[in-house]
């Protein structure tokens, strides 16, 4: 039987981390477009530093967003394996709550 804790957890944990991840990326990549517009007024030494370490920051921000992407991937792929798995132990109790969802889709549409 599925553990709806488990997958809750999960899914909550997913979350928290694709939340936390999209915010040091925003900030990653806010400081890299600072850093490289200041790096446009200015020539020289000063201006090859900061145009690099602003593309350092934006290689981070891609690191990272890849990296969540391939957390969300393993995520999804483990909760569609436990989703099957309870479909497969449980076909009339799927079948009953899809047609009692379909039921009530159609009764709310009808409404309209």
């Amino acid at each position: 039987m599925l553990d709806t804790n488990t997958r809750n957890s999960s899914a909550n944990a997913l979350n928290g981390n694709v939340n936390t991840v999209t915010t040091d990326v925003k900030t990653l990549v806010k400081d890299a477009q600072s850093l490289l517009t200041a790096a446009a007024a200015l020539t020289g030494e000063k201006a090859e530093d900061m145009r690099t370490r602003g593309m350092e920051l934006l290689d981070q921000a891609m690191g990272k967003a890849s990296q969540v992407q391939g957390q969300a991937l393993v995520k999804g792929k483990e909760l569609a394996a436990t989703a099957d798995v309870y479909v497969k132990d449980n076909p009339w109790r799927t079948i009953a709550a899809a047609a009692g969802v379909g039921l009530l889709v159609g009764v709310i549409l009808g409404r309209k």
